[in-house]
């Protein structure tokens, strides 16, 4: 399978020269992943494909500077590039979303998160949240990451016949429970997400309200998906999802917050910043306010809802019924067959996604019942709803004859060849 799989890999490596000149390891590995991407489709609801002025602001030579505080405010002297292009990210993440005050420091979506957390709640107190198996994110509570061992956490679900957040119940047990911050957002949640119940719900049992936009960031910033920004108390996001930028996280809050936000990064939890990221956040933030996007963001929408159609039209079950985003949830149980055999058979004919915990699931998650489907990938290759279609048709007939390796094999053909009127990068 490798070496069909593989079969472009080349004996030079021209956009790599040095590293294939000093570590061929790395280089091959690199290359095979490369081709990987190239060759099959990235269906992962939390995966993109960055443009290459992204990929060349992380590969910069800003990576070698140190710049701890923030600009006009460092230890180390030599930053006033540095300063200048963290301005830059600022400004354009402020004007991308309507924000009094934006903060590109944060690592990642979840240190962005713990920077609220450790700016406006005290130890033990009581953090309310959606639940991983119903859709939340392991930094919104789950008791094996730090919020869960650092808070008490109260945590709602959906409603067990919609598979929707119903808000009155959310309401009711925020009103039990007295939580410091409620938080909203979720990785696993097909449908739009109600910011204003969430804040007016916050409001009335005297909480403040997070949103956790890390998937659907680049769906808010174009108003495919309503934006949090201005609505609840704190914005938080990853910069790599739908927003189609680096690996990392960014906080945005009115300007009565910034100064305890700030001081809870850097200080508080980070050291120096990596300015080869940060860079890198800039010029996605730029792409991003580009009237293109708006048309991208639309088309993962798109994309997703027909993908969905043509799942439901193989009688396959979707939670919810459906999608309102960028991510399809699966659920097997008719199939039966599980979430991690699923996975492993369409990543055999090319075509990565990811196992997912379902509403009432009753397996381990590292096994699950279900599994999750996103659109930003093909969407960023240029694929559109015929592609979705025919997608959605590998789909079906892998998990509805799971063994039949011939079919994989066949499948595994078509994915190269569709994956091949679509490159990474036409340029």
């Amino acid at each position: 399978m490798e070496k069909k799989r593989y079969y472009h890999i080349r004996t030079t490596f021209l956009y790599m020269s040095h590293l294939s000149a000093t570590d061929r390891e790395i280089a091959d590995i690199i290359e095979k992943e490369r081709l990987r991407q190239l060759n099959g489709l990235e269906l992962i609801a939390s995966e993109n494909l960055v443009s290459k002025a992204v990929l060349e602001a992380m590969g910069s030579i800003m990576t070698n500077k140190y710049a701890e505080g923030y600009p006009g405010k460092r230890y180390y002297g030599g930053c006033e590039f540095h300063d200048m292009a963290e301005n830059l990210a600022r400004d354009r993440l402020k004007t991308l979303f309507g924000a009094q005050h934006a903060n590109v420091q944060p690592h990642s979506g979840t240190q962005a998160n713990m920077a609220v957390y450790f700016a406006f709640m005290k130890l033990g107190e009581t953090l309310m949240s959606m639940k991983l198996s119903q859709g939340g994110h392991l930094s919104h509570g789950s008791p094996v990451s730090f919020t869960g061992q650092f808070y008490k956490v109260a945590q709602y679900g959906v409603d067990p016949e919609t598979e929707v957040i119903d808000y009155g119940v959310v309401e009711e047990l925020a009103r039990k429970e007295r939580p410091k911050i409620l938080v909203c957002g979720a990785s696993a949640y097909p449908r739009t997400i109600d910011f204003k119940a969430f804040q007016e719900i916050a409001d009335g049992v005297g909480a403040y309200c997070m949103a956790d936009i890390a998937h659907i960031a680049g769906l808010c910033a174009t108003g495919v998906h309503p934006n949090s920004v201005g609505v609840v108390n704190f914005t938080t996001t990853t910069t790599h999802k739908t927003l189609r930028g680096p690996r990392g996280g960014a906080i945005m809050c009115n300007t009565e917050y910034a100064q305890a936000i700030d001081k809870a990064i850097f200080p508080g939890m980070q050291g120096g910043p990596l300015m080869h990221t940060i860079t890198a956040k800039a010029v996605c933030f730029h792409e991003a306010l580009r009237p293109s996007f708006t048309d991208y963001s639309r088309q993962i929408v798109k994309n997703a809802k027909a993908m969905a159609d043509t799942l439901i039209g193989h009688d396959l079950r979707l939670v919810s019924g459906g999608t309102d985003n960028h991510l399809i949830l699966l659920d097997l149980t008719a199939q039966g067959i599980t979430g991690l055999e699923a996975e492993i058979a369409l990543g055999k004919a090319g075509i990565t996604v990811n196992k997912n915990t379902i509403p009432n699931e009753n397996r381990s998650p590292f096994v699950t019942s279900g599994l999750r489907i996103g659109t930003p990938a093909v969407t960023s290759r240029g694929m559109k709803e015929e592609q979705m279609h025919q997608i959605g048709d590998y789909i079906a007939s892998i998990l509805k004859d799971i063994s039949n390796t011939a079919q994989i094999a066949r499948i595994e053909k078509e994915v190269i060849a569709m994956a091949g009127k679509y490159p990474l990068y036409p340029e």
